[in-house]
């Protein structure tokens, strides 16, 4: 299995998922979290080495790095072996700026300005001052978290790409969640369960308004950078399904659905997430974002066996949380879990 791991976790993306199945495989071998010394590598702040907790210049790498950063890979390769694999997951930014815009509406001046998504779609240049701190979550927001130049003609977008796919092994798709994983899970030479994982940062479904396709269509329009990105991952995507086998990734994708769906039954409270007031344990309370968007969680069942309950609360824990546990393990401290 391959253990030296770099996973550029992009935002709104479903990479809190993966992060989760990232820290219980490395939890579970000992391997070596390169960690924020808080929740993010100084974020929006382009990756620096030094931003990684115990790092030395010389020192030993590290095995696995997955929280929130800005890109830089001369920076990462200071921190992790030569032969890491790199990946990273992307989203349709018809949807994705939806979702940024009820996550970020507090922090990012362009959203904050408009009364509601609609209305910011209807004149985004009424709202949106390049620059302004915060607004990289209104516009080209992957682009941005791959730390990609500034593009502003055809060539020098596809010259970007070109570079990003000679540092990524492999970008998942949001829109195809559980055959990324299957993919992932091939590529890395892991066991089946090691991909079994909660949703995590997940919205209620009816929680605010979804986007129509008129909506969707200025989203991409908007975040020209991001579509173009999103477009060209989507078929490098199709292309490695295809070299595995469509009956053979339909197959890996049900046996996963299974799992998980057994490990909800057995793990979870009511067999789903809840809203994070109906969560009593502040150990598995996700963190809720100042805006309007309500975050879900997962509460244990009542009586599990003392090691099945320890297993459970490490699929249900969530990201902030696990990062603590991870940050207590190696350097016997850790944080609070306050928001980033």
């Amino acid at each position: 299995p391959r253990t030296h791991l770099v996973f550029l976790k992009t935002h709104k993306t479903g990479g809190s998922s993966v992060v989760n199945l990232l820290h219980r495989f490395g939890e579970l071998r000992g391997l070596r979290f390169a960690l924020p010394h808080r929740y993010q590598f100084g974020y929006p702040s382009s990756f620096r080495a030094e931003r990684v907790k115990g790092y030395r210049p010389g020192g030993p790498p590290f095995d696995i790095i997955c929280h929130h950063m800005r890109f830089n890979l001369t920076e990462v390769q200071k921190v992790m072996p030569n032969d890491s694999f790199y990946f990273s997951i992307v989203r349709d930014p018809g949807t994705l700026g939806e979702s940024a815009f009820a996550y970020y509406r507090a922090v990012a001046p362009a959203f904050r300005r408009a009364p509601s998504l609609a209305a910011f779609l209807a004149a985004p240049g009424r709202f949106y001052e390049a620059g302004a701190r915060g607004n990289h979550y209104a516009r080209n927001l992957q682009w941005f978290d791959f730390g990609l130049p500034a593009a502003g003609d055809g060539a020098a977008v596809a010259a970007a790409l070109a570079g990003l796919e000679r540092a990524f092994a492999m970008v998942l798709l949001a829109e195809h969640f559980d055959e990324s994983l299957v993919l992932l899970r091939e590529a890395l030479c892991w066991p089946e369960e090691a991909v079994a994982a909660f949703a995590h940062n997940g919205r209620p479904a009816g929680d605010g308004p979804r986007v129509s396709p008129t909506q969707a269509a200025r989203l991409r329009a908007w975040n020209s950078l991001d579509w173009a990105l999103y477009a060209h991952l989507n078929r490098s995507f199709w292309r490695r399904a295809e070299a595995f086998g469509a009956a053979r990734l339909r197959e890996e994708v049900a046996r996963l659905r299974q799992r998980r769906a057994a490990l909800a039954r057995r793990c979870l409270r009511g067999g789903g997430p809840l809203p994070a007031r109906a969560i009593p344990d502040s150990r598995l309370r996700p963190f809720q974002p100042p805006g309007r968007a309500q975050i879900l969680g997962y509460a244990l069942r009542a009586g599990l066996p003392p090691a099945e309950r320890e297993r459970c609360a490490r699929l249900a824990t969530p990201e902030l949380q696990y990062k603590d546990i991870l940050d207590r393990r190696q350097f016997g401290g850790g944080n609070a879990s306050v928001p980033p």
